[in-house]
């Protein structure tokens, strides 16, 4: 095959991917189970040509960029607190699926030897949580559940590879059980080592570059090193790829600068986005060579369909049995438990995808019934995505999951800025010297405290006012950078600025309009509280203090702003006398006003259905 044909072939596939996936969201569809349709049908269309998925090419092309990317994405403090649910998945779900799916078709595929039966449960044990969490965001699923899934994706890989390598290894030969638990080992602790190896020098090196393109470039290599320095060792190249990628994503804030973490972060959901996508698209055009293989092993029609049902019901089945046993278990040792809404969404969040069929494709060829352990492979992957996937949100839905509250992630959002701007504004009448001018030390006070009101301003289910202040500045601004980008445009098209210094001026424009721009978030209706969270409740004594009921001087006014002809953005009550008056973000910042008066020093929010507190002496959120 020549260059161009190659290359052609690779737009080809890029493009059906952008079509397909487009028409997907378009429609509301499951992406990767469009994708294999489209695969699949088009594999028996004369004249498309004949991909061969190549399983080095996936587990060593593929699969590590691929971690990688979920990786850096994934939270080290959640995974952290969420390690023993997510070793459970991860782990023990892979080792019990692939004994239990392993027995199944031994007993249902004719000739198939024990070995050959376990690793086709290697191959169906890793569930593709990139499925999953793409419908718990669609559907508003709880955080935990997602954090839970991701987790689970980032080690079953590793844990079913292993597996796989050890049946492959049975089927050529005897394996101790020693042997098992040595590779095992082996492969677990040379993947950490190895991770955190490349991880910490790979942070070491990016440390200290300042130039984003180079340090993009390194993190583009850094999978495969990890990757292929922990097989060379017959470690797991999947863990030490997972362990890189945790420690680098924890360590990018300290590390990097803004524009390296911006160019990393496109780069790398746009490399994720084209190489996920492309495998499930090439996973429907094997179809067509499967079907050719599968005519030669001398089974009927329906006995491949008996073969291929009973393996995918022992894999629906065996997910359900095991998160059953774990409720079951952490009641009887009273051990804390989930409520059983979250374990029926885990049970049922089992959708198999990309892993799955790379690893059947690593079956050695010689491997018996091969081209029927093939086929069930893919039929779990597509039997999963359908049934999973077209029933996930109506589960999650059904049990009335309680879903992400933007208004709490507002207020969460608000409390860290405003310790960040309290924090800086602190540093500012440090550093700041005589020789410095007052007007620019008052505009970055203005910018600071702009930021952290605009915050604020996203709290509140009602205000008087139907546009707040930072809204009116995004549209203004964003109006006018629409001005400055004609005016640019003319520049550049009249020659009057050299190329250099107008792409450096277009990239202060982007980065100014990427800013302004924030997906508007509704709030939806909600007869819960808005309390402060947890993670960002503060515990000074005046917050603690019980403070007497009083009546509010006002239900939904400030006074002094309607005696004044001003207008408010949001009401706050203080809690010793009730005193209505709006907030620092209104022209008339009358709560504060109120404290500086009368030193009372905690108020609460005064919107409908919100409870959280500030303390003005503290500066805390209680």
């Amino acid at each position: 095959m020549s260059g161009v044909e190659i290359a052609v072939e690779l737009v080809a596939l890029v493009v059906a991917v952008l079509l397909v996936t487009a028409a997907a969201r378009k429609l509301d569809w499951s992406a990767p189970l469009c994708l294999i349709a489209v695969g699949v049908a088009a594999s028996y269309v004369p004249g498309v040509p004949e991909y061969e998925l190549d399983p080095e090419v996936v587990l060593l092309g593929l699969l590590p960029p691929l971690l990688y990317a979920t990786a850096i994405r994934t939270s080290l403090i959640d995974f952290r607190r969420n390690r023993g649910p997510i070793l459970l998945l991860s782990v023990g779900l892979v080792i019990f699926t692939t004994a239990a799916v392993g027995v199944v078709a031994w007993l249902v595929i004719p000739g198939l030897p024990l070995a050959a039966g376990l690793a086709i449960g290697a191959v169906v044990a890793p569930p593709d949580a990139v499925a999953a969490t793409a419908v718990a965001r669609k559907v508003g699923m709880p955080r935990k559940l997602t954090r839970l899934l991701e987790g689970e994706s980032l080690f079953n890989d590793a844990a079913a590879l292993v597996a796989l390598r050890t049946a492959i290894a049975a089927i050529a030969g005897s394996v101790s059980l020693v042997q098992v638990g040595g590779d095992f080992l082996l492969a677990a602790g040379g993947g950490l080592v190895i991770g955190f190896a490349v991880g910490a020098l790979a942070a070491l090196i990016r440390t200290r570059l300042e130039d984003p393109v180079t340090d993009t470039a390194l993190s583009l290599v850094v999978p495969f090193v990890a990757y292929l320095a922990a097989e060379a060792i017959h470690g797991s190249g999947v863990i030490a790829v997972v362990v890189a990628g945790l420690i680098l994503g924890h360590k990018a804030p300290s590390m990097l600068s803004g524009r390296s973490r911006l160019a990393s972060r496109l780069n790398w959901q746009t490399i994720q986005f084209l190489l996920e996508n492309i495998v499930f698209l090439l996973i429907g055009l094997q179809v067509r060579r499967i079907m050719t293989e599968v005519g030669d092993s001398g089974l009927t029609a329906m006995e491949l369909v008996l073969i291929c049902a009973a393996t995918l019901a022992a894999t629906i089945v065996t997910r359900i049995v095991w998160m059953a046993g774990i409720g079951l278990a952490r009641r009887v040792f009273r051990r804390h438990a989930w409520p059983w809404r979250y374990s029926a969404v885990i049970a049922w969040a089992g959708m198999r995808g990309v892993v799955t069929l790379a690893a059947a494709f690593v079956l050695p060829a010689d491997t018996p019934q091969r081209a029927v352990l093939v086929l069930v492979a893919f039929v779990v992957v597509a039997g999963t995505l359908l049934l999973h996937g077209t029933t996930l949100p109506v589960l999650v839905r059904r049990l009335k999951l309680p879903p992400p509250d933007p208004a709490e992630d507002a207020l969460q959002e608000a409390a860290v800025l405003h310790d960040m701007t309290r924090a800086a504004l602190e540093e500012l009448d440090k550093i700041r010297t005589p020789e410095d001018p007052d007007d620019i030390v008052e505009r970055l006070r203005s910018r600071l405290q702009h930021r952290s009101d605009s915050a604020w301003e996203e709290l509140g289910r009602q205000s008087a006012l139907s546009e707040t202040p930072s809204d009116a500045y995004r549209r203004l601004r964003l109006r006018l950078l629409e001005v400055e980008r004609e005016k640019f445009l003319e520049a550049r098209d009249s020659g009057m600025a050299d190329d250099d210094v107008l792409r450096r001026i277009l990239e202060r424009l982007d980065i100014e309009e990427s800013m302004l721009d924030r997906e508007e978030e509704t709030v939806p209706d909600s007869d819960r509280e808005l309390r402060t969270p947890a993670a960002t409740a503060g515990s000074c004594k005046h917050l603690t203090k019980e403070w007497p009921a009083v009546e509010p001087s006002s239900p939904d006014v400030c006074a002094v702003c309607v005696e004044n002809g001003m207008t408010w953005v949001h009401l706050r009550e203080c809690v010793k006398c009730g005193n209505v008056a709006c907030c620092d973000s209104s022209p008339g910042k009358h709560a504060t006003e109120h404290f500086h008066d009368t030193l009372h020093p905690v108020m609460r929010s005064h919107e409908p259905g919100e409870t959280w507190r500030w303390c003005f002496v503290d500066k805390q959120l209680g």
